[in-house]
């Protein structure tokens, strides 16, 4: 990783403005001209007020969802509901959206949200949204209804499996241009109220938010050819800054890079999700926190030990490594492995488990969904399961962010789940059941 020392990229309309100082220096070498010295100082006053809220824009926000009737909640994080409708209302001109899949229930958070999209392309606000074949068969009504709502909104279906062997997995949107959302968060009503999720608002810089966009962007004419005989054709590169440098609303100044998958994706030239991970885990020298939906080092073809290698190899050397999965996770060769890890130095593993919803069962919720990893000073945050197909085969996007203060907030979050009354430690000698995702 390479850090470079550039400085807030500014909007051009920031640009223009900035550039009327030279005038009221002008008019204040005049002071006998009482209204032009008076003009002189508002000129100057917006230019300042200017440039000063853009800086302001140009931050990185935690964003969370948490399950009701749960002790999880973090008052001083904005929940995902009001970022996503403060986000989908503020659009102007562009909103692209890309989802594994959407699925909403009337009368519940995601209605909103819905309807705010709706609202916006009624407005003239240009929609577009990509979601994955497979899941598109399972999940059409909803994305198919908001296309019947306005002709400024247009659904791309990219058969991922295609294209790369996996599927379209990333979740995120982006806003004029200027704002990116991404996370652990689907298009799910139940993401929104009943399952713990964890992501990221972007404000501001233009050479970050572009890589999204080329992103989105090169999907989306993927899911145009969309007949698995020319994904060969090259279409985009992404590439973009090393490092670039942002503001934490924690109040520290710090370095971000966005991240991709899969990771041997010919056409994308960004830096790769699991590189980061691995640079993260290698160089790591006191804590390295995981929070995942499922850990599983086993593939199709065997086993995948690249994470597996560093982890073990980072507890060897007296790095604190904890793992914390959900109990959709332990199935019985998942934890036979989770117990030949906890044999090694200074390595903890968790599952959580939250108690049904008092209203009933909900097939596929009540679960820990984020996906975070954290070592030392460095947190990655993307849309990533941690097994072998989610980084080589399926579209993945996430961020890395380099700042003490910034990842010291997501430890936080990490130990609130950790030390909660619904997480349970993986025992040498325990007994282990996946926890019923569906109805019988």
């Amino acid at each position: 990783m390479k850090f470079n020392n550039s400085i807030f990229a500014r909007s051009e309309a920031t640009k223009q403005s900035c550039r009327v100082s030279s005038l009221s220096w002008r008019l204040l070498r005049n002071k006998s001209r009482k209204l032009d010295f008076f003009l002189a100082k508002l000129i100057l006053v917006s230019v300042f007020l200017t440039c000063t809220v853009y800086t302001q824009v140009n931050n990185i926000e935690l964003v969370e969802s948490i399950p009701v009737e749960t002790s999880l909640d973090n008052p001083d994080i904005r929940n995902t509901q009001e970022v996503w409708l403060a986000m989908i209302n503020s659009a102007q001109t562009t909103l692209d959206i890309e989802q594994f899949y959407i699925s909403n229930e009337k009368g519940e958070p995601l209605d909103t949200v819905l309807g705010a999209i709706v609202a916006a392309a009624k407005r003239g606000v240009i929609v577009r949204i990509i979601v994955d074949g497979e899941m598109y068969r399972t999940y059409p009504d909803d994305v198919t209804w908001m296309e019947q709502q306005s002709s400024n909104i247009t659904k791309h279906v990219i058969d991922f499996k295609a294209l790369a062997g996996g599927i379209q997995h990333a979740k995120f949107f982006i806003v004029d241009g200027k704002e990116v959302f991404l996370g652990s968060q689907n298009f799910d009503w139940r993401a929104l109220k009943h399952i713990h999720e964890l992501g990221v608002k972007i404000s501001g810089d233009w050479d970050l938010i572009r890589i999204y966009s080329d992103i989105f962007n090169e999907d989306w004419k993927y899911s145009e050819i969309n007949d698995g005989k020319s994904w060969n054709l090259p279409i985009y590169t992404i590439s973009g800054p090393d490092f670039m440098i942002y503001k934490s609303i924690y109040g520290d100044s710090i370095h971000v890079k966005p991240t991709i998958s899969p990771k041997e994706f010919y056409h994308i030239n960004g830096d790769k999700d699991l590189d980061e991970i691995m640079y993260m885990i290698n160089y790591a020298a006191t804590e390295i926190t995981l929070q995942f939906l499922s850990y599983n080092p086993v593939t199709k073809d065997g086993y995948w030990d690249e994470v597996d290698a560093a982890l073990i190899s980072a507890s060897k050397r007296g790095v604190k490594v904890k793992l914390l999965v959900s109990d959709w996770n332990l199935g019985k060769s998942a934890v036979e492995h989770f117990k030949e890890l906890i044999q090694y130095p200074n390595f903890e593993i968790r599952y959580t488990s939250i108690p049904d919803y008092s209203g009933g069962f909900i097939p596929f919720a009540r679960v820990e969904h984020c996906k975070f990893i954290s070592a030392d000073n460095i947190t990655w945050i993307g849309t990533s399961n941690m097994s072998y197909d989610y980084f080589y085969e399926s579209r993945n996007v996430g961020l890395v962010v380099e700042s003490g203060k910034f990842t010291e907030r997501v430890r936080d979050i990490f130990y609130k789940s950790w030390n909660s009354e619904y997480a349970h430690p993986i025992e040498s000698t325990g007994e282990y059941m996946p926890r019923k995702r569906n109805h019988d």
